[in-house]
This record gives C-alpha cells, structure tokens and sequence, in this order.
C-alpha cells in the first residue's frame, strides 16, 4: 500500500483518493504530441481522502471551477514533455492547494476608530462642506 503523502503538519493524503489519466495535450511538439500522451488529468477524490471536513470545504471553495459536485478536484498538467514530469507537476499543484486549505482563517476583530481618526475625519467633512457652501455664492461686483 503507498505511503500517505504529507500536506501540512499533521496532515496527510491518502493515496487510494487519487485517479490519474494520460491524455494527448495539445499545443506545438511535432510529431511527439500526436503520438504520445504526455498531459495529465489529476482527480482527487475529497471524500475517500481522509482529510478534515473543514479542510475539504476550504479547497472546494479554493479549487473554484476545477471543483464537481461530487466532490472531486481535477488537475490537468501538460506543461512538460513527459508523462513523469506532468504527473509530478499535477500532484504538487494539488499539495499546494490543499496546504493552502489547511490554513485556519485568522477570525477578524471588530475595532472601534481611535479618536484622532475620527476628529480627522470631521475636519476632512467641515473643510469640504466649507469648499463646496463658497461654489454657490456670487458676489454683487461681478
């Protein structure tokens, strides 16, 4: 049985969650491109993956489009010339993104505006109310 791969600390990866597909890529390579099929189609199987609810939700929304419904990622890599390098390439993108998913969001504070900002504030407020009352009044000598 492969080893789980390590995402973040305390955090791994099953293998068996993993599908990879060879298909042909496209793009110029000569020849090599339509006989060899060197692109990789990554799918990662969240839900056999062995990984925390929250984490799963987190890259879901992070994986965007290359989400499904049915909980899946799919990774397609065709950057290299070989199938090792496109294969290597798919799963480091997927480590990536799901050690980005395993980071907590830090929850936000709710502050109040220190009082120097809010007497900025009010001055920046009467100086423009003050430019913009002197636009409407025209002198008699005009």
């Amino acid at each position: 049985m492969p080893e789980p791969i390590a995402i973040a600390a305390g955090l791994t990866l099953d293998p068996a969650c993993l599908e990879v597909r060879f298909v042909r890529a496209s793009g110029p390579g000569g020849q090599n491109v339509n006989k060899v099929s060197t692109a990789v189609e990554l799918s990662c199987d969240l839900g056999r993956s062995g990984l925390p609810l929250e984490v799963r939700a987190r890259a879901l929304a992070l994986a965007g489009s290359r989400a499904t419904l049915d909980q899946r990622i799919l990774i397609s890599a065709q950057r290299f010339r070989t199938q090792q390098m496109n294969r290597d390439d798919a799963l480091a993108r997927l480590i990536e993104l799901l050690a980005r998913a395993a980071v907590r969001p830090r929850r936000r504070i709710a502050t109040q505006p220190g009082r120097g900002a809010r007497e900025r504030r009010l001055s920046d407020k009467r100086a423009q109310s003050a430019i913009k009352r002197e636009r409407g009044r025209r002198s008699s000598d005009d």
